[in-house]
């Protein structure tokens, strides 16, 4: 079962996203602000941590600092605070997500999970996204431990930014993935008019699996369209 520590002084956001999260099994520790926080990190298996940025005692940006200097347990921001140089600042700090004020707690619920599952946090450390992969007569096999591709057979280099686009795209497959999703999941960063940067590397990375892999869901992002061999048995 893995701990996911929750940082907000909003006790009915701190009581809905615990709730949320043990429907899905998980065990949660709640702060209503920074003190305690840093000692139930070094205390605790701890696998992850949300945090709010406006806390009564001090600020989320200044406790993501300290954790990141004792832990390297995934952060997720989960603030008002949405301006471009706050997300930045965020993710410069160590976050590994971003999220706004007013959001979806299922959403976060999904955040969480994938961020685990991409750490080996979650399912015994055994990634959604490795394995054997079929769509029509293809096949895609992903090793993970190795950082590997092939598809039928033949292996496919990947630059590191295509190889994480394919990961979270396969641990989500089925989902359809937004390309502000992709840009701060894998490439840690989002500005106005980057999105065309995913597209890109979208574009290339669909050239060496081939077309069939990822469908655009138009108005929305993409899709992973392969279906897990073992599922189908």
């Amino acid at each position: 079962m893995a701990c996911v520590i929750i940082v907000e002084d909003n006790s009915l956001i701190r009581d809905a996203v615990s709730g949320y999260l043990k429907l899905d099994g998980y065990k949660t520790l709640e702060f209503g602000g920074v003190s305690g926080v840093l000692d139930a990190v070094k205390r605790e298996t701890c696998d992850l941590a949300i945090l709010d940025v406006m806390l009564p005692d001090g600020s989320g940006f200044a406790l993501a600092k300290e954790i990141r200097a004792a832990s390297d347990i995934p952060l997720i921001f989960l603030t008002a605070k949405d301006s471009e140089s706050d997300r930045i600042l965020g993710f410069e700090l160590g976050a590994d997500d971003y999220i706004c004020k007013p959001f979806s707690a299922k959403e976060l619920v999904l955040r969480v999970h994938a961020l685990l599952r991409r750490t080996g946090k979650s399912d015994g450390g055994k990634s959604a996204a490795s394995g054997e992969w079929q769509s029509g007569n293809s096949a895609v096999f992903i090793d993970e431990g190795r950082h590997s591709v092939s598809v039928d057979g033949n292996p496919i280099e990947l630059t590191s930014t295509e190889w994480k686009i394919l990961l979270y795209l396969a641990s989500n497959a089925g989902q359809v993935v937004s390309r502000e999703q992709l840009l701060c999941e894998c490439l840690n960063y989002f500005f106005e008019g980057s999105e065309r940067t995913i597209d890109t590397h979208m574009a290339n990375l669909r050239s060496k699996i081939g077309q069939q892999w990822i469908s655009t869901v138009r108005g929305f992002g993409y899709r992973f369209s392969g279906i897990k061999a073992d599922s189908k048995k």
